[in-house]
């Protein structure tokens, strides 16, 4: 990767050295790294007091074992991880991510996000993220629960709710909240609010599970309104995944006069010409936990496909990538272009690859990064903060609004953002440059 800009480019070099082999984390870095040019060509002092050299750092990266013992009595070891990135606008604040494909390079990659996405909600909340490369799918509720108390027997040693606020990713739902909180509270003998998205019965927040998804909805919805004069209401809507966030971002997408007609999982996707029937696909995801093989088995008129990358083929006026990072490539930008989509927004974590954005923005597709579109999740976690500190509970009502109007004014922010650097309509630099502000200025503030 190569920057004009010297100071970025001596920056990047010297990180790029430290994090040999660590692909998603450069990734991540160098998409930032190349809407700020601007920024420092304006603010001098940023260079000054080495901002971005403390930025890309994290202030503390842990790494640690997870030992725990099957149904069959068998001993298991697993890698653990926490990130905390930055914490100059507030506690560490980032979920916890289960899955075989969890690795240092992945974490660094969702924590440096995590700093601006944060910072993007006008939340007090700093940037952290964790997991481990274990598998939840296909293990009793028991092996969940021991690996779940193992993990946090370590973990535990590193959070608390002032200094680092976990919350669940892919593969940490309630269940796994629940265990992991449960270990907390047995370890440090103190009822708090440690982790988010836990049970109503125990601090958590209404509206916490739509959260990611129906925020996503909501600034998609703002997008279309400020920048093409339309709306989500009679337009065909792609969906990848069939987690928390795409069930809910289809679900809102619905509730506002589209037409969502597909999902996926990581063996293929449903294509449902007529629309995807929510009740059935919550049944299947959510409650028996079963693959999406299974809807096409329960509903006429419905196709399963082989082959998750396949769901980008399907013409669509927007598509919502709610899956995992990079799914969304160049060879399916261009398909979604041919199909004539007016617009692309995340719901996962860089689902999109940098030829893929490159293609978006050259053809005029509306293309708005993770980091703003799904930070309702976050945003809902801080209200669960807010919540837990003044020990009340809000109606769902009250937390949906308090979302939707988070996601519309990051939308404008990001917008207005865009133009003031000399690159309107350009949402990825709009927020990351928005986000960067934020959490820079704050460095500063602070000293070194």
């Amino acid at each position: 990767m190569e920057f004009q800009n010297q100071y970025l480019q001596s920056v990047y070099k010297t990180l790029e050295k430290r994090s040999m082999g660590m692909e998603e984390f450069l990734q991540a870095v160098s998409e930032v790294f190349l809407s700020i040019a601007p920024v420092l060509e304006r603010w001098p002092e940023y260079e000054k007091m080495g901002i971005l050299e403390r930025i890309s750092e994290p202030e503390r990266f842990i790494q640690f074992q997870v030992p725990w013992v099957d149904d069959s009595g068998q001993v298991r070891v697993n890698r653990g991880y926490r990130v905390q990135f930055s914490s100059a606008i507030g506690p560490y604040k980032g979920g916890l991510r289960f899955h075989p494909t969890v690795s240092a390079s992945v974490i660094k990659f969702l924590g440096f996000e995590q700093i601006f996405k944060n910072a993007l909600t006008g939340l007090p909340m700093g940037g952290g993220k964790g997991g481990a490369d274990f598998d939840p799918k296909g293990k009793s509720d028991g092996e969940i629960m021991r690996f779940c108390q193992s993990f946090m027997t370590e973990l535990s040693k590193h959070i608390g709710p002032n200094t680092d606020v976990p919350a669940g990713d892919i593969g940490v739902g309630g269940r796994e909240i629940g265990y992991l909180f449960g270990q907390y509270k047995r370890l440090q003998n103190e009822f708090t609010g440690v982790l988010t998205g836990k049970h109503l019965n125990v601090g958590g927040s209404l509206t916490r599970t739509e959260a990611t998804g129906y925020g996503l909805v909501y600034l998609t919805e703002e997008m279309l309104k400020v920048m093409k004069s339309t709306s989500l209401s009679g337009k065909t809507v792609a969906v990848s995944g069939a987690g928390n966030v795409a069930i809910y971002a289809a679900e809102k997408a619905m509730q506002l006069g589209a037409k969502v007609v597909t999902v996926s999982d990581s063996g293929g996707y449903i294509y449902a010409e007529n629309g995807i029937d929510l009740d059935v696909l919550k049944q299947i995801k959510e409650v028996e936990r079963l693959r999406l093989t299974e809807y096409a088995k329960r509903v006429s008129g419905a196709a399963y496909h082989a082959g998750c990358e396949g769901v980008w083929s399907v013409a669509c006026d927007v598509a919502l990538p709610c899956a995992t990072q990079n799914e969304l490539n160049g060879a399916s930008a261009k398909a979604l272009i041919k199909s004539g989509v007016i617009a692309v927004a995340e719901g996962a974590n860089m689902p999109v690859t940098p030829d893929a954005i490159a293609l978006l923005q050259e053809a005029g597709v509306l293309y708005v990064p993770g980091k703003a579109s799904n930070a309702g999740g976050v945003a809902t976690s801080g209200l669960e903060m807010s919540q837990n500190s003044q020990r009340l509970s809000w109606t769902f009502d009250e937390v949906d609004k308090r979302l939707q109007g988070i996601m519309v004014n990051i939308f404008h922010t990001i917008y207005d953002t865009a133009a003031a650097y000399g690159a309107p309509g350009n949402l990825m630099d709009g927020a990351n440059i928005a986000g960067f502000l934020k959490v820079a200025d704050a460095m500063l503030w602070e000293g070194v």
